[in-house]
């Protein structure tokens, strides 16, 4: 088998160019995949020769070819993650319904982190089409538990639609339902999504958790234990968490980091508070960010310092005395 190393730009372009090569950890089994893992260390671009050299590899520092048995995961901080977008992803800014060109660009995104070989899990939002609470509140003739389950199925037209743009890129995916559908999307069974992850595919969850009163904020969260992902991206408008809604208040302040705590204490609102319990009571770190900049996703994968991430207080207080 014949692998030749590139820059790291060419297998999705998240980690950077150094002027020097870097020696490497040793190879290593990722601990989710049956596939192989290079410590990068630094961001470094290049395949170092010491290590291509011990594996019988060529080595040429302009091209690669990785074939779909071998990847090389460049220095990204999680290995799984899910990436919670709301309904507002799919729409133009004040509108409704679905913008393919925003879906598209939503999806160049998702492609270039996936080409990382991060395992990719993704909870839409249909708020675009029908939010069911402020739903039920405006009608009289819809009961609350109807207006819920509309709200769960305008997820799954956002799935739909997130599904074809990303397949007709070139990426596998598998459009996951918690309500039963087989028409048009497997129904959600645990073991069944991890093993798509393992695979190398982006799995998109629609239909929030398949009860009502229950929202897509809480969805993620709670999927995010069950696929025991390392993180949990919360893709918003803002730049992250301040302390005051940024768009009424432009001096509102900006939190780099903040504890669960103090995201409940606070009542700062980035996800409603039962989500922010399930993540703090499984120690799962909420990266919150503006997915409207282009490679911000990206960034947030690779543990870069934008937007806010919430964690425990222990791992606060060690990140401030870091």
């Amino acid at each position: 088998m014949r692998i030749e190393a590139q820059p790291a730009q060419a297998v999705g372009g998240t980690a950077r160019e150094h002027p020097s090569l870097t020696t490497l950890d040793p190879f290593k089994r990722a601990h989710r995949r049956m596939t192989v893992e290079v410590d990068i260390g630094i961001q470094c671009s290049f395949l170092a020769p010491p290590i291509a050299c011990a594996m019988g590899l060529s080595y040429n520092p302009r091209t690669v070819n990785l074939s779909s048995l071998d990847r090389i995961f460049y220095a990204m901080a999680y290995q799984r993650v899910l990436l919670k977008v709301s309904g507002n992803s799919f729409c133009r800014a004040g509108e409704s319904g679905i913008s393919m060109s925003g879906v598209a660009s939503l999806s160049e995104q998702l492609k270039r982190v996936h080409a990382t070989g991060v395992e990719l899990a993704i909870v839409c939002g249909g708020g675009n089409i029908l939010r069911g609470k402020q739903f039920a509140e405006v009608s009289e003739a819809i009961k609350a538990p109807t207006a819920h389950y509309m709200g769960m199925l305008a997820t799954v037209i956002n799935g739909l639609a997130l599904q074809d743009a990303l397949e007709n890129i070139g990426v596998q995916t598998r459009l996951l339902s918690a309500i039963r559908m087989e028409g048009v999307a497997e129904t959600f069974i645990r073991r069944r999504c991890v093993r798509h992850l393992e695979k190398g595919r982006i799995v998109i969850l629609a239909a929030g958790t398949g009860s009502p009163f229950v929202t897509t904020d809480t969805a993620a969260a709670l999927r995010a234990r069950e696929i025991e992902a390392d993180v949990v991206l919360k893709g918003t408008r803002v730049d992250g968490i301040y302390s005051e809604d940024p768009e009424l208040n432009p001096h509102a302040i900006l939190f780099p980091e903040i504890s669960y705590e103090d995201v409940l204490r606070k009542d700062l609102g980035v996800m409603d508070a039962q989500a922010v319990h399930h993540c703090m009571e499984a120690n799962i770190p909420i990266h919150v960010f503006n997915y409207q900049r282009e490679g911000n996703i990206e960034a947030a994968v690779a543990g870069e310092s934008i937007g806010t991430r919430v964690v425990s207080k222990a791992d606060l207080k060690n990140s401030t005395s870091n």
